[in-house]
């Protein structure tokens, strides 16, 4: 069985920020699901489609595209897209790397 590592971020605040605050549970999970799929923002991810993502993660397609929207506003990912009826690929980011490599002023 594979494993994934998932930064301390991602479960110590970033889960509490989705679901929590934002109350967007399927957010978070969408996220989790797509850290696998570009090994924790290492690369883009190879196409994914919008019931790839629902049925990868058991939440219905408008939930999905919902949380994807989420993400992208919270600059949380980016969705690529070759053309607008293309099946878009995922681009995970992590900003608290920016934040933690910065340092104290």
């Amino acid at each position: 069985m594979k494993t994934v590592e998932v930064d301390a971020y991602v479960i110590d605040t970033l889960m509490q920020d989705l679901v929590g605050h934002d109350h967007q549970p399927s957010a978070f999970l969408v996220y989790l699901f797509l850290w696998k799929a570009t090994e924790g923002g290492g690369r883009p991810s190879e196409p994914i489609s919008l019931r790839s993502l629902a049925e990868g993660t058991g939440l219905s397609k408008r939930a999905v595209q919902e949380a994807v929207n989420r993400l992208e506003r919270r600059r949380l990912a980016v969705v690529h897209r070759d053309h607008p009826l293309a099946v878009p690929r995922y681009e995970v980011l992590r900003p608290w790397r920016r934040w933690q490599d910065k340092g104290p002023a």
